[in-house]
C-alpha cells in the first residue's frame, strides 16, 4: 500500500485547463492587492540614500500612511495588474516545460530548476516594462521626490489622476530613454528573477519532502506543502536580494550599469545595502507564498480529470 506521506506532484496532463486559469487569475488578483503595499515599501527601501526617509519596513509603512493615506500604498497598482498577464505565461510555461524535461530526467530538483529558470525567463520578458512604470509612480510622495521623474501634480496629492499619472510617466521615460527605457534593467531582472524561482521550486519541494518524512502520514499534504512555501522564499530571498536591490536602482535611477550600481552601493552603504528591503522582501512573500501555494495545490487538485481525484492523498 502506498505511503500517503509521499507527495504525488500533479502534473500538467493531469489538468482541466480551463478552471486552472479562470480560478488562477482570481487568486493572483487577490494576492497582488494584499501584497502591494510591502511590495511598494520595499522598493522605497531598495532606492532611497542610507535612512534618508525611512528607517525600516513599518516606519515606512505609519509614514506613507500618514502622508498620503491608503492610496499611497496603492500607487502604480492599476499598472502593476497588467502582469497578470505574466503571471499566466509564467504557470504554463513552467508546467510545460517540467513535462518537457520529464522526457530527460525524472529527477525533481532537476525538472523544478530548469523550469522556474525558464519560467521567470519567459514572464520577466513581459515584466519588466510593466514593472519600470509602476515603480516610478511608486517613487511619487509629497514633498522630495526620490525617482528621475516627477509626475505633475502630484506633490499636492492633486492633479491628473491613475491614468493621467501612467501616461504622463510613460511620456517621460520615451523621452528620456526612448524605448529601450522600458527594459531598464531588465539584464538586472533576469539576474534576480532567474535565479529566484530557480532555486523557490527545489527548495519549496525539498522542505516539503522533509516535512512530510516528519510528519504523521495521516497528516494532510497542503499543511506542510503551506510551510515549505514561505521558506523556499525566505531562503530564495536572502539569496538573491542584493542582486534586487541593484536591479531596482538600475530601473528607477536611470543606471545603465549594473556593475557601476553594485560599486556605488558597496562605496556608499557597504555590504549592508545589499540587504536592504529584505525584511519587507520576506513579510510581502511570506502570506504571498502561503497563500500561492495553498492557491495553486487546491487549483491543481480542484482540476485533476474526475478519474484522477481519488488517486490523490490531501
Amino acid at each position: 500500500m502506498e505511503d500517503k506521506r509521499n507527495i504525488q506532484i500533479i502534473e500538467w496532463e493531469h489538468l482541466d485547463k480551463k478552471k486552472f486559469y479562470v480560478f488562477g487569475v482570481a487568486m493572483t488578483m487577490m494576492i497582488r492587492v494584499s501584497v502591494y503595499p510591502f511590495t511598494l515599501i520595499r522598493t522605497r527601501l531598495q532606492v532611497q540614500k542610507g535612512r534618508s526617509l525611512y528607517h525600516g519596513t513599518f516606519d515606512a509603512f505609519i509614514k506613507i500612511l500618514r502622508a498620503d493615506g491608503v492610496t499611497g500604498l496603492y500607487r502604480g497598482f492599476l499598472v502593476n495588474t497588467f502582469t497578470l498577464i505574466s503571471g499566466q505565461c509564467y504557470v504554463t510555461t513552467y508546467e510545460l516545460t517540467r513535462k518537457f524535461v520529464a522526457d530527460y530526467s525524472q529527477s525533481n530538483t532537476v525538472k523544478s530548476l530548469v523550469a522556474g529558470g525558464s519560467a521567470s525567463l519567459v514572464a520577466q520578458s513581459i515584466t519588466v516594462p510593466i514593472d519600470v512604470v509602476s515603480q516610478h509612480l511608486m517613487m511619487q510622495r509629497k514633498g522630495e521626490k526620490m525617482g528621475r521623474f516627477q509626475v505633475r501634480g502630484s506633490p499636492e496629492g492633486h492633479g491628473l489622476v491613475a491614468f493621467g499619472q501612467t501616461k504622463d510617466i510613460i511620456r517621460q521615460i520615451l523621452r528620456a530613454d526612448g524605448l529601450r527605457g522600458f527594459y531598464r534593467g531588465y539584464v538586472a531582472s533576469l539576474l534576480t528573477y532567474i535565479p529566484n524561482s530557480a532555486v523557490w521550486w527545489p527548495f519549496y519541494h525539498f522542505y516539503a519532502e522533509q516535512l512530510s518524512s516528519l510528519c504523521p502520514k495521516e497528516c494532510p499534504h497542503i499543511v506542510f506543502q503551506a510551510i515549505s512555501g514561505p521558506l523556499a522564499a525566505a531562503t530564495a530571498s536572502i539569496l538573491t536580494n542584493p542582486m534586487d536591490v541593484i536591479r531596482t536602482r538600475v530601473q528607477v535611477e536611470g543606471k545603465n550599469s549594473i556593475i557601476l550600481t553594485f560599486r556605488q552601493l558597496m562605496a556608499e552603504e557597504g555590504p549592508w545595502g545589499l540587504m536592504k528591503g529584505l525584511s519587507a522582501r520576506i513579510i510581502s512573500a511570506t502570506p504571498s507564498t502561503i497563500v500561492i501555494v495553498v492557491g495553486y495545490e487546491s487549483l491543481k487538485k480542484l482540476s485533476l480529470r474526475p478519474e484522477l481525484v481519488d488517486s490523490r492523498h490531501w
